[in-house]
């Protein structure tokens, strides 16, 4: 049997890479032939047609839509989460296997025609590939859409983020006040603060982006191509009227549904061809702007302003509360959807105010939270790998290894190798250091400017020895709980010596 399968997470970084390495391994330990598209942040080399039409089952592991999906119509598809396929790929292989056998046969090859045919491992029933899967309710379809838009927008918060605090490290706070004009036909290599003023200006350039591309792509989701224009439209409105991210992700909905609702439209063949290069953007934008100027603005405006004002009165024991829970949410799932929220309330409001030369600002203060509590999941498993070795089987000390650099980096998703085998013990373990991380954090007051980073940016991060020592408490707390965990009813669980023979048994089978 050959497979052939799709990859993609929110973010386009870890899961998407780690869930076809996963993918592959399985299926080359089960004896069959594998091909894996990944569809990242790097972007992606597409499955050739000849491979997708050898193939005999398809596997889309993906929390966003997979991109051209139609190639696959007609094929039996298994569609799984991201998270499923990286922390039980062998029930996924099993999943395809099964439905495979009881497909009818088709030929090689055979597209729509067969489409009827097609089974899906997660919606129970017949679909055509090249659709939403029946099962999805409107809460997944809402988080789809929405973490598409936040996907596409991550590459310039930390492009835009990165410039702007770099620029103040150079050239100070009252970089703020640097002007176009005073780069443009004047830029001086040699001098400092031209640097500094010339990463300012990129920065807030890119930055001018966040909301018209996370409501077009938002869109995009909804609607496909058709909601690209009038959701970056409905984006800079948005920003136009003072709505914000708000008005953005409620622009990016309006636009993908009125485009989606225009698209299906029937009419004449002699218009058809008009549709998605003038009708549909046409129709779609100006709908989209008449309801976010007349209707929508001023209460998203009111909205927004209340949340930001909430968002600045917040202090002390409240500030500390606030931490604890980001810190939860970013160990709940470990870069899944609670994970992500948590992170894209960080990165919108620290885009809300990067611009802003206070470094005291509270937006400063939650970015802080979510990265140092970010960080601690895979630190601390890689620390308990190192205090208690027998706890842990060999495969889960060479992950440990991993974590130690994954941690620092800020990728949360190098604790899922762990969290995956003994979830009941580890998870709760997880969220409890990453709690105490952010309310430390929160009560030292720390700030950072970076999106992203880890400890390499500790040079943008206010308050820097308090943060890291938060971190450090965090990571032992972490460490600590995941012993004690561990050693909770250890006699029902198989002996670590009998894991290590089991897999030192299966690595020489695979290597043979």
């Amino acid at each position: 049997m050959r497979i052939v399968a799709v990859t993609s997470c929110i973010a386009g970084i870890a899961h998407t890479y780690m869930a076809a390495e996963a993918l592959e391994q399985s299926a080359k330990k089960s004896g069959y032939q594998i091909d894996v598209e990944t569809q990242g942040a790097a972007g992606s080399s597409p499955l050739s047609a000849a491979t997708i039409a050898a193939a005999d089952v398809v596997i889309f592991a993906a929390d966003l839509e997979v991109k051209d999906k139609a190639r696959f119509a007609g094929k039996p598809t298994v569609t799984v989460g991201v998270s499923k396929a990286l922390a039980d790929a062998p029930t996924v292989i099993q999943q395809a296997v099964d439905l495979f056998a009881a497909t009818p046969a088709t030929p090689a090859g055979t597209a729509a025609a067969g489409a009827a045919a097609t089974g899906s491992a997660s919606a129970g029933g017949p679909e055509l590939a090249t659709k939403v899967p029946k099962g999805a309710g409107i809460g997944t379809r809402i988080r789809q859409y929405l973490m598409t838009g936040v996907s596409y927008m991550i590459p310039f918060v930390a492009a835009g983020g990165l410039l702007i605090a770099l620029s103040f490290i150079i050239g100070g706070y009252e970089i703020v006040a640097v002007k176009p004009a005073d780069i443009i036909g004047n830029f001086n290599a040699f001098s400092s603060h031209d640097w500094a003023g010339l990463m300012f200006l990129v920065g807030a350039a890119t930055f001018a982006f966040l909301v018209p591309v996370l409501s077009g792509f938002i869109a995009f989701a909804i609607a496909d191509r058709p909601g690209i224009a009038p959701g970056i439209v409905g984006g800079a409105i948005a920003l136009t009227v003072g709505a914000g991210f708000l008005g953005g992700l409620v622009s990016g909905f309006v636009a993908g549904f009125i485009a989606l609702g225009i698209s299906r439209i029937k009419l004449p063949a002699a218009f058809r061809s008009l549709m998605p290069v003038i009708i549909i953007p046409l129709l779609a934008t100006f709908a989209t702007g008449l309801i976010m100027f007349v209707i929508l603005g001023a209460p998203l405006k009111a909205v927004s302003t209340g949340l930001s004002d909430w968002l600045n009165s917040l202090s002390g024991g409240n500030l500390v509360l606030l931490g604890i829970l980001l810190g939860l949410m970013m160990a709940f799932d470990m870069g899944g959807p609670v994970n992500k929220v948590a992170y894209a309330f960080a990165t919108t409001g620290l885009a809300s105010v990067a611009l802003d030369g206070d470094p005291n600002s509270v937006q400063f203060k939650v970015m802080a939270i979510v990265m140092a509590a970010g960080m601690t999941p895979p630190l601390g498993l890689a620390l308990a790998t190192v205090i208690r070795k027998k706890l842990f089987t060999l495969a889960e000390r060479e992950n440990g290894k991993a974590a130690w650099i994954l941690g620092a980096s800020f990728i949360t998703e190098g604790a899922i190798p762990f969290a995956a085998v003994d979830p009941l013990r580890v998870i709760p373990s997880l969220m409890i250091g990453s709690g105490v991380t952010g309310g430390l954090v929160a009560a030292f007051g720390s700030t950072l400017r970076a999106p992203h980073g880890g400890i390499w940016v500790t040079p943008l991060v206010g308050e820097p020895l308090l943060y890291l020592l938060a971190i450090l408490i965090g990571t032992v707390v972490t460490a600590l709980l995941v012993i004690v965990a561990k050693n909770i009813k250890r006699a029902a669980v198989q002996p670590v010596d009998s894991l290590e023979e089991d897999y030192a048994k299966e690595t020489a089978a695979v290597n043979a």
